[in-house]
């Protein structure tokens, strides 16, 4: 199987079906605000539980924190 890179850092096993909601759960990501990517693309919140992940892709996680 291939494999995908997170935040151009962690290589992680790629399998077919991997959500995005499933990456996150993996890694424990649980910031309230998130942005992910998926080969430069946006991925809107509400598509996290369907969109899954190609193989060999390059996904960002990003949270969104308030500062002052």
């Amino acid at each position: 199987m291939g494999r995908i890179l997170v935040n151009n850092r962690d290589e992680m096993e790629w399998e077919p079906g991997l959500t995005v909601t499933e990456l996150l759960r993996r890694f424990r990501y649980t910031f309230p605000a998130i942005v992910v990517t998926i080969d430069g693309e946006v991925i809107p919140e509400e598509e996290f539980s369907t969109r899954q992940i190609p193989e060999g892709a390059d996904v960002r996680v990003i949270h969104l924190i308030a500062g002052g």
